[in-house]
């Protein structure tokens, strides 16, 4: 059995939406196997009030989550991550730092929760439409034998998460 916990980071522009209910997803559906970081390359400095919101609908606990730069995981006492997933498309443009370790990359992008406008329930159903799309790629990703496959296999297959 594989007692290995794998660090992941998810990153976004401003670390305020899609990185925020990524990490807060995986920690919850992946204890004791995954834990789960987020960051952003221009963080906002403040979590969307409706990603909280919507972890809070989902019973998940919204304690301690920040806004935070994604330097603060490329430090030296950072802990070594294994996987690194962009979910938004700026993101995955941009420069990111060196990860320490060579930590499996792949692109999750998905449209912008706190980009919608309109009504609360419209913006609402932006966020729950977000965290859907999330915590589907996020269960097949804790279903992959980690243990049985080779680095090339599940790299290729968290990229092919992404995709769908």
């Amino acid at each position: 059995m594989d007692d290995k916990v794998y660090n992941v980071l998810f990153l976004c522009t401003g670390n305020s939406a899609r990185s925020i209910l990524a990490e807060g997803l995986l920690n919850e559906l992946g204890k004791g196997r995954f834990r789960a970081f987020s960051a952003g390359s221009h963080p906002r400095g403040a979590v969307h009030p409706l990603a909280l919101r919507e972890l809070q609908t989902l019973r998940i606990p919204t304690d301690g989550f920040r806004s935070k730069a994604w330097d603060e995981f490329a430090a030296p006492d950072a802990p070594v991550m294994d996987f690194v997933f962009t979910v938004c498309d700026q993101a995955a443009g941009e420069v990111c730092p060196v990860w320490p370790g060579q930590p499996m990359t792949a692109h999750w992008g998905m449209p912008d929760p706190a980009a919608v406008d309109g009504p609360d329930d419209v913006q609402a159903r932006a966020f729950r439409d977000a965290a859907v799309t999330l915590k589907r790629r996020i269960e097949l990703l804790i279903s992959l034998p980690m243990a049985a496959l080779d680095r090339l296999a599940i790299q290729k297959q968290v990229r092919d998460i992404g995709q769908g």
